[in-house]
């Protein structure tokens, strides 16, 4: 196929699998995966179904986050003997909330190509048809599972004004949307896109406290796969955190330069960087 051997070295594809319907698999993606020589999958179990149904005879190597640097080792020596690698994860695209990173960033400091094929990615599809503004947004994965941690992650992000994508789980879903409830506010709109592509697909959009109690009061909304996309921060959460952004970096900026003043005022206050550093209005270093 073009561009699968073009030099000595292999090239290193990155490819995007489905989500839930197989038949979400690309007619590039399906090319590239009985093309390469090897798959490096995050369960080779799991994808042995996907490989089957692409037609693929290659190899497999499991690759996750508990492996990840050794293996990215190997498959480094794989790419310079001229071997084409596909990275697959179990659903998706790799890398997004998933391992990967280690690999690809070895692969070019080897000089190997990168290439992408775009495909599923859960968090965009939700996003699609969520009804929320998409003209800006942060991804924030999967938060974490202690209740501490978790609400501490939700309580920087609560004047954030873009719309906020969260991956979550069956086990946690529950204790998550609580948690958003009590930070973000029963009134936050919010949308939950329950096992996208699959048989019982589901997408919920409603304020984050009616959200939670018809997942409680229905027990088969707490199974499977989750995103959850909350909207951003409108009128006076949104303001009060630029203006004391603002105010951090007035001081900040009274003994650094702006762009060190602007990245602890924002690190401070919550407030986005860019709009504090645009605020500073000269040309001192």
């Amino acid at each position: 196929m073009a561009n699968v051997a073009e030099s000595k070295r292999g090239r290193l594809w990155i490819v995007a699998t489905p989500i839930g319907n197989l038949d979400d698999l690309s007619p590039r993606a399906r090319e590239v995966l009985r093309a390469v020589a090897l798959v490096a999958a995050e369960d080779t179990r799991h994808s042995a179904p996907l490989l089957a149904h692409a037609g693929s005879h290659a190899r497999t190597l499991a690759l996750h986050e508990h492996n990840e640097r050794e293996q990215a080792e190997r498959i480094v020596e794989r790419l310079l003997a001229g071997e084409d690698v596909a990275l697959v994860s179990d659903a998706g695209t790799p890398l997004i909330s998933d391992p990967g990173f280690r690999l690809v960033r070895a692969a070019r400091e080897a000089g190997c190509e990168v290439s992408p094929v775009p495909g599923p990615c859960a968090a965009i599809a939700a996003l699609s048809a969520a009804g929320l503004p998409s003209d800006r947004f942060a991804f924030e994965g999967f938060l974490p599972a202690k209740g501490a941690a978790r609400r501490e992650r939700l309580q920087a992000l609560v004047a954030e004004p873009r719309s906020l994508i969260f991956y979550e789980s069956s086990h946690r879903i529950v204790e998550s949307l609580v948690d958003m409830v009590a930070l973000f506010g029963a009134t936050r709109e919010a949308v939950l896109a329950r096992e996208l592509t699959k048989l019982f697909e589901t997408i919920i959009a409603a304020p984050l406290g009616a959200m939670h109690a018809r997942v409680v009061a229905d027990a088969n909304q707490q199974r499977g796969e989750f995103v959850v996309i909350v909207a951003g921060a409108q009128g006076d959460a949104a303001d009060s955190t630029l203006a004391e952004g603002r105010r951090v970096f007035a001081l900040l900026r009274e003994e650094l330069p702006p762009a060190r003043a602007a990245k602890l005022a924002a690190a401070i206050s919550g407030a986005p960087r860019k709009l504090l550093y645009a605020d500073h209005g000269d040309d001192r270093p």
